[in-house]
């Protein structure tokens, strides 16, 4: 009788098997309509979650807190998350007209509102991975909560150790403390979250602000509150999904009011018939890129290079920058803050008002084409088909006329994860994965490696895998993806859904042309294979200047030279 043979999983199998029943459970718990994420119904998110060990929240399955982690997801949730018991995911429902105040998370563009001291809305206006995002989020969050309780509850909870009175106290009581008081919290508060003096000081400092200087205080005692809360009296928190968002997610609701909203003005100002070149990028570069050197010719002439540019991204430079948008705005350039709820500003660049004499590269065909540049803001994830799906439909105006837009050419710049190389350099895909399917968008694009190359960084060129989140991976997963003929060059969340559409739209619908050219190129903001080189470990800074306006000037090089 031959031996059964004995099958052992890989790291990464086991990672892969934790993100899909992640994805099936959070699309379940949707469907339903409320979880409690540390009751039964949010078992199956923990456990993934903790099976998985993604990178960026570090030491999850560890018993000390983890605090790069808990600083990446507070600055990604709206303050005051931390006190709430009732967190409800919203559709946008009219909030925005009473007298509760907008809080916006510093590196998230989403509407939220506290309702009372329990309950905190936050409103869901970019797709499923947006909500995806948040849930992962707050999953991390109550972990790390229930790790603070279990540090500091005594016999079952009827007793704390005395560092958490002490915190309690000055929490509560809204202490005014001394230096001397304030060091001595630290020390008390090293002992809760199992971390040395040093580590806990830097993140008191990430989290003070001259308003509220003891935010990090706040923040830790209340996470540790609710966890005692309930352990102790069963008061468990509670995540719910409103009506009126369950039923409109998935139906481009807010992305076909965002299109047409641009394809309107883009009639109004008799620019609908004209070519159209979209780029989807951040608000500065292709504007600065285009209009920079002429609105400020002293500035220009004395620097070399891209350091005008990166004057421009000086956060004390902001009389220049809105002399640059002046500048724009008197010659071509129309701005469209958003008012659809997708969160995506929108520029449209008439060519024909350019001053091409000033520009690092010269304008050959298009001089008579007078081509429209159509620049986007970053799409979230699955956001991405739905904004582009809908602008490359035909604009029906109030006659009834259809409009067929003449799109030449699609480019998209972002930021994403590398695996081969560090921050800054950049990537050249060639091919879209999705990760968790089977589905994979190869194409050509325009843009090539030796393209980006003599700008002093480096430039790598193969596939990219387009993620379900950020915050859904480790090392052993994004190994097996690098390592293996899948030839994964980097990470991110909006290829394949762009590609997607693009697609579609090209090869099957008839809403562009077939001969439509794509571009894709990424500057790296983090390596998530090498330790403290994740998106926790901050942003780029300056590292971010120099490939984001070399892919910029490479995108309209083309377009200009098409």
């Amino acid at each position: 009788m031959s031996e059964i043979k004995k099958i052992t999983r890989t790291r990464a199998q086991e990672s892969t098997n934790a993100i899909e029943k992640l994805y099936i459970s959070m699309r379940h718990l949707f469907s339903r309509g409320f979880y409690k994420p540390m009751g039964v119904s949010g078992e199956t998110l923990r456990k993934s979650l903790l099976l998985l060990r993604p990178e960026i929240y570090g030491s999850i399955a560890e018993e000390r807190i983890e605090l790069s982690g808990l600083t990446y997801v507070i600055e990604r949730l709206p303050e005051g998350i931390e006190e709430c018991q009732f967190i409800n995911l919203t559709a946008d429902e009219g909030y925005k007209n009473s007298h509760f105040e907008a809080i916006i998370p510093p590196k998230r563009r989403r509407n939220c509102y506290r309702i009372d001291k329990d309950q905190m809305n936050i409103e869901i206006t970019r797709g499923r991975s947006e909500i995806y995002d948040i849930l992962t989020h707050l999953t991390f969050l109550f972990i790390e909560s229930h790790k603070i309780q279990e540090r500091v509850t005594l016999n079952d909870g009827e007793d704390f150790t005395r560092e958490w009175k002490n915190l309690e106290d000055i929490v509560l009581h809204h202490k005014e403390i001394t230096e001397k008081e304030r060091e001595v919290t630290i020390v008390h508060l090293g002992n809760i979250l199992g971390r040395t003096f040093d580590e806990v000081s830097n993140i008191y400092n990430t989290f003070s602000t001259t308003e509220n200087p003891d935010r990090f205080f706040q923040l830790i005692y209340w996470l540790g509150k609710l966890a005692i809360n309930e352990v102790v009296e069963n008061n468990k928190r509670t995540v719910t999904f409103s009506s009126v968002l369950v039923e409109e997610i998935g139906h481009h609701i807010y992305g076909e009011i965002w299109a047409n909203d641009i394809k309107k003005v883009l009639n109004d100002n008799k620019l609908l018939a004209r070519p159209i070149h979209i780029i989807s990028a951040n608000m500065h570069s292709v504007l600065n890129s285009v209009y920079a050197k002429n609105a400020l010719p002293k500035e220009a002439e004395k620097l070399q290079g891209f350091e005008l540019y990166q004057l421009l991204s000086n956060a004390d430079s902001k009389p220049l920058q809105k002399k640059v948008k002046d500048f724009a705005t008197a010659n071509g350039l129309i701005y469209l803050k958003d008012t659809s709820g997708t969160n995506i500003n929108v520029q449209i660049i008439d060519t024909a008002k350019i001053d091409f004499d000033i520009l690092s590269f010269s304008k050959l065909e298009n001089v008579e084409d007078n081509a429209v540049i159509v620049v986007m803001d970053y799409a979230f994830g699955e956001q991405a088909f739905e904004t582009m799906d809908e602008l490359l439909k035909p604009y029906t105006c109030t006659k009834g006329v259809k409009t067929h837009l003449d799109v030449k050419s699609v480019s998209i710049m972002g930021k994403a994860g590398i695996l081969e190389g560090g921050k800054g350099d950049i990537m050249i895909p060639s091919a879209h994965i999705f990760e968790g399917t089977a589905d994979n968008y190869p194409f050509k694009n325009e843009l090539a490696k030796e393209d980006l190359e003599g700008f002093g960084i480096e430039v790598f060129d193969g596939s990219m895998i387009s993620v379900l989140g950020t915050s859904l991976q480790n090392k052993d997963l994004l190994k097996f993806f690098h390592d293996s003929t899948w030839n994964v060059i980097g990470l991110e969340m909006e290829g394949a859904h762009y590609q997607k559409a693009i697609q579609s739209a090209s090869k099957i619908r008839g809403n562009i042309s077939e001969d439509v050219q794509v571009r894709y190129a990424y500057y790296a903001s983090d390596n998530p294979l090498e330790t403290g080189a994740t998106l926790a470990s901050g942003g780029l800074g300056m590292t971010g200047v120099t490939p984001t306006y070399a892919i910029t000037q490479k995108i309209l090089e083309q377009i200009f030279n098409s």
